[in-house]
């Protein structure tokens, strides 16, 4: 699939970093350092511009290594653009540490994902069908 995509950033193009990769790691594009205290959240600009096709939209993640090591992540995981967006992906983080942590320009922030949906026809009813499982949710099958 062909994405049509406008690079405005000091940087290379967004990648699959390895054969099997789905997320392509998107990069911040800062003219000075960005630092999150503890708690505090930034939208962060990749400089980036995609034209997506009507049936898919791009996902925003967290990358695993920020969240496990620095407890850094996608506020609003997975952020969504969709294929009418036309403005600069940004990406909003947050800080969940305990301790500062500093953004510097081309740092690996997050991952984007590219995944086909629809749009459901919703149709209003009074009841629905019965399941085995019914209203159950919330851990209602037990931790073990």
């Amino acid at each position: 699939m062909n994405i049509r995509i406008v690079n405005k950033s000091k940087h290379e193009m967004p990648k699959y970093e390895t054969p099997a990769s789905a997320g392509m790691d998107l990069r911040a594009n800062l003219d000075e350092p960005v630092e999150l205290l503890p708690l505090e959240r930034a939208l962060i600009p990749t400089g980036l511009f995609i034209e997506l096709p009507v049936g898919f939209e791009a996902q925003v993640r967290p990358r695993s290594g920020l969240a496990a090591k620095f407890g850094i992540t996608v506020l609003n995981t997975p952020g969504t653009i969709d294929a009418d967006y036309r403005g600069e992906i940004k990406v909003i983080l947050v800080n969940l540490s305990n301790e500062g942590f500093v953004i510097s320009d081309g740092d690996r922030i997050a991952q984007m994902i590219i995944s086909e949906h629809v749009q459901a026809i919703l149709e209003e009813v009074n009841v629905l069908t019965e399941t085995e499982r019914g209203v159950g949710g919330f851990g209602h099958t037990g931790k073990k």
